[in-house]
């Protein structure tokens, strides 16, 4: 076997293992949607304190301390960050288990936003590391199939455990096994040596990670990275909203109990996620070798295309037409993820990778993953005076305006990328 081979081998290796991670991610993080139903009615919990719990609960930890852990996985070792916050956010998922009132529950789910927030930066970076430009989208693609794989699962294994045995025990068993996972995490997942930066003004030395004002000027000088990243959390928002509150909707408007709307659920997300995030890696890899501006203009085209696709299924009134018409937007809104992170890994040098990814994500998520949910949920009780049971379904209507405002503003990025790209 060649040293070329055996590269990708092992980058093979290391991605399917991060993958790995991601899913349970993502399995400890979206749980709490498909369960939504009986732990509000065991913990007598309205839809703004759900809203709470499935947003400002998680992200607010999860976005802030996503910076400093990012920087300190630049510095020391993005594997033993990766596999500490592992261990870390699984703990606190099993807590879940044992909350006995809103603000149990919600002091555990900060505590999974903590340990969630050391994971997914680092991984961009290694990830970055271990595969060359011309297949970092879609290698970053393949990471993020974490998100359907994770969210299918735990939807999944959340609904069956929760129909045939209870809510609690639910969050206890994804919790453990998370654990359980971390020490072959840390044998396969390696740090590899840090190259020298192109951008040698950002540190003194090859191997030694850049001063975080430097990576956050240098950011901050590049109007891609602003549009970038709040295009992402403007349809982050309708995306994490639509993803918590779907299930109540499958249940309140669509009559499907917890074994239906899991399996609906987990039949969009593994046909349509996995489909939209590697057909959106390989097509800014294909089309952005020729002009890096295609790294903005793929998801734009698919947000929009997504709207009408998704009001026709929201609206509708039968659970088969809805079924039908959400695969098409669900495989669309998916798309961005590759190019998208892809391009922000490219605006820095190697070694400043995590660093930028954390601060991607802090605008991101602190918009998209701790509004979008709470403002689903408090539109909700706003509007059940005036569309009683449905209120859920307008709640979802009104926030489909944030993916055009996602497309112009990611799109508006494609031109800049041509300048601000680095390597």
């Amino acid at each position: 076997m060649s040293a070329t081979e055996q590269g990708d081998r092992r980058a093979g290796l290391v991605l399917a293992m991060l993958l790995l991670v991601y899913i349970f991610n993502f399995v400890d993080r979206q749980i709490l949607a498909i369960l939504a139903a009986p732990i509000q009615q065991e913990l007598h919990l309205s839809d703004r304190q759900l809203g709470l719990l499935g947003g400002i609960a998680f992200a607010l930890l999860y976005s802030t301390l996503g910076v400093p852990l990012a920087w300190l996985a630049d510095r020391t070792s993005r594997s033993w960050v990766i596999t500490g916050s592992l261990v870390l956010w699984s703990g606190f998922t099993a807590l879940c288990g044992l909350a006995g009132g809103f603000w149990h529950i919600f002091l555990a789910r900060l505590g999974v936003g903590i340990g969630e927030a050391g994971g997914v930066a680092p991984s961009y970076a290694i990830i970055s590391e271990y595969f060359p430009p011309r297949r970092r989208a879609f290698a970053l693609s393949v990471y993020s199939l974490g998100i359907p794989l994770g969210s299918a699962a735990g939807v999944l294994a959340g609904g069956y455990i929760a129909a045939r045995v209870d809510w609690r025990v639910a969050f206890i068993a994804v919790g453990l096994a998370g654990v359980l996972i971390a020490p072959l995490v840390r044998r396969v997942v390696r740090d590899r040596p840090r190259v020298a930066p192109a951008d040698r003004a950002m540190t003194d030395r090859a191997d030694e990670a850049p001063r975080f004002a430097d990576v956050a000027r240098t950011l901050a000088a590049k109007p891609s990275f602003w549009l970038l990243s709040f295009g992402a959390a403007s349809s982050s928002m309708l995306g994490y909203g639509l993803a918590f509150w779907l299930p109540s909707l499958l249940r309140r408007s669509f009559g499907l109990d917890l074994i239906g709307t899991s399996h609906f659920l987990a039949a969009i997300l593994l046909i349509s996620g996995t489909s939209g995030i590697l057909g959106g890696g390989w097509l800014a890899d294909k089309l952005g070798a020729r002009d890096r501006a295609w790294f903005g203009y793929v998801p734009a085209i698919a947000y929009m295309v997504s709207i009408p696709f998704f009001a026709g299924g929201i609206y509708s009134g039968d659970v088969r037409v809805a079924f039908a018409l959400f695969l098409l937007p669900q495989a669309l809104a998916y798309v961005w993820l590759g190019p998208v992170l892809s391009a922000v890994q490219n605006l820095v040098a190697a070694n400043a990778r995590a660093t930028a990814a954390a601060l991607f994500l802090l605008i991101n998520n602190l918009i998209g993953l701790g509004g979008g949910i709470y403002a689903m949920g408090a539109l909700s009780d706003a509007l059940t005076p005036i569309y009683g049971n449905d209120a859920l379904r307008y709640s979802m209507l009104y926030a489909l305006v944030l993916y055009a405002l996602a497309a112009l503003l990611i799109g508006l990025a494609g031109p800049r990328l041509r300048r601000d790209w680095v390597g």
